[in-house]
């Protein structure tokens, strides 16, 4: 029995021995800027619409909020301001207490020569921002005779500019370390099974071209091979299989997808068949992905012909897209014939 002294004494190791928790964090800021420029056609009109009424831009959207410039043509109270025409920048919708720093300024035609009020620039200094319903800017913005005698009344239009910054501040906690993880190269290296034939273990006969494989790699990416070798009716002996109906430059791009879940480079497999072009290729592709049930590849090959859709193209695709139960390339197709009939084309030609 140890006795009690050394007892208390490795207690109090043990307490000294443990070590606070420290932890750390870290605000940091920044300003998602943009800008909106307003033109006011018909300056004339709208004078004398009444103090306190006022032309509001399109709403427009600077880091997340909802802005609009307003335009007082008799300015915004009676008080002191009859005549002088008011201008600000509205917050329509967006977070309290947030801020954000403004230029609101004039512009002739071009947006070259600009006038503003010290009053409506804050550029330097955040703002904070109440609410919804916040504006700012000047109330005596400029006198409206000085305004009318101006260059920046331009056919009766009349040109503004805002420029803002919103300021946004988050918590982050600092990575205290970083280990880079490479990105997936398992495409790649089940390519390299397919292109070295290692540890293959069946073989497609192809219009007299043989292609070798593995069956359980085929099985995990299209049920038609998991029930051909492994099936109820399947035989998992089987070492050779007759392909029909298939050019060998198609199957090779199937398997190449099987393996490598990558799109094959249609334009070189092409070449390799004669009196073929890409868009021939991509539809044996697309009929040879719905034999294997190859839904991603299927899809590949209809978005791919549906991008480049002619008026030589689209009575052939529209066939392949009812044969093969593909709803994309179909409206695609209809889409395609819609529009040439509208615009007038007199050289569309559609099979039935």
């Amino acid at each position: 029995m140890l006795p009690s002294t050394s007892w208390v004494t490795a207690e109090g190791s043990r307490r000294r021995e443990k070590q606070p928790e420290v932890s750390c964090s870290m605000s940091v800021s920044c300003t998602v800027e943009g800008s909106h420029r307003y033109v006011l056609a018909g300056y004339s009109q709208a004078k004398g619409m009444g103090v306190g009424k006022f032309l509001s831009s399109e709403v427009f959207s600077v880091g997340g909020l909802r802005w609009a410039i307003h335009f007082y043509p008799d300015g915004l109270g009676p008080e002191d301001n009859g005549g002088y025409v008011s201008l600000f920048v509205t917050l329509v919708t967006g977070e309290p207490d947030c801020r954000a720093l403004f230029d609101l300024a004039m512009t002739d035609q071009r947006g070259k020569v600009r006038y503003k009020r010290d009053t409506i620039s804050s550029r330097f200094e955040p703002v904070n921002l109440k609410g919804n319903g916040w504006s700012w800017g000047s109330i005596r913005f400029i006198k409206k005779a000085a305004l009318e005698r101006s260059n920046f009344l331009q056919n009766d239009s009349l040109f503004f500019e805002c420029a803002i910054s919103v300021v946004k501040t988050r918590t982050v906690t600092p990575i205290q370390w970083s280990i880079p993880v490479p990105t997936s190269d398992l495409g790649r290296s089940l390519g390299e099974l397919l292109r070295t034939e290692m540890g293959s273990d069946i073989v497609f006969v192809v219009a007299g071209e043989s292609f070798k494989a593995h069956k359980l790699i085929l099985a995990a990416r299209s049920p038609v091979f998991r029930a051909q070798f492994f099936g109820g009716i399947g035989d998992p002996n089987l070492d050779k299989v007759d392909v029909e109906e298939i050019e060998p430059p198609v199957f090779k791009a199937m398997l190449q997808f099987i393996y490598s879940d990558g799109f094959p480079d249609v334009q070189e497999l092409a070449m390799s068949i004669p009196m073929c072009n890409p868009t021939i290729f991509l539809r044996h592709l697309l009929a040879a992905a719905d034999r294997y049930w190859l839904d991603r590849l299927k899809r590949f090959c209809e978005l791919k012909l549906s991008e480049e859709i002619t008026e030589d193209t689209v009575a052939d695709n529209l066939a392949l897209a009812e044969r093969h139960r593909c709803p994309g390339l179909k409206a695609a197709g209809l889409e395609f014939i819609d529009r040439c009939l509208k615009g007038g084309c007199s050289c569309l030609s559609v099979r039935s």
